[in-house]
């Protein structure tokens, strides 16, 4: 009994002892996240279309595309891979950012 007790005590702070940041001091992106938001800025003012959505996944090299209308409310669960643009009421993209 006593030996369960030390083990739940330890465990969480062997867990945090194995967490990683990064550089800029947040949480470290898991290896399987393949969205990297940098490249997709560069399509800020263009219009938002099929084919600038195509272009802005191969950019940042996403699986998936999230399209967020002006005005709209987006979940804010992160999802490994994806890419989320906003664009506004002229379909110009606003923003571009992995989530």
């Amino acid at each position: 009994m006593r030996l369960t007790a030390v083990l739940l005590l330890a465990a969480p702070l062997a867990l945090a002892a194995c967490t990683t940041t990064a550089p800029d001091g947040g949480p470290a992106r898991p290896a399987g996240d393949t969205c990297r938001a940098e490249p997709g800025q560069a399509f800020i003012g263009q219009r938002a279309s099929v084919e600038s959505g195509a272009a802005i996944m191969a950019a940042t090299r996403s699986t998936r595309l999230r399209w967020v209308p002006p005005g709209t409310m987006v979940t804010m669960e992160y999802a490994y891979g994806r890419v989320t643009v906003g664009y506004d009421s002229g379909y110009r993209i606003t923003s571009v950012g992995c989530s």
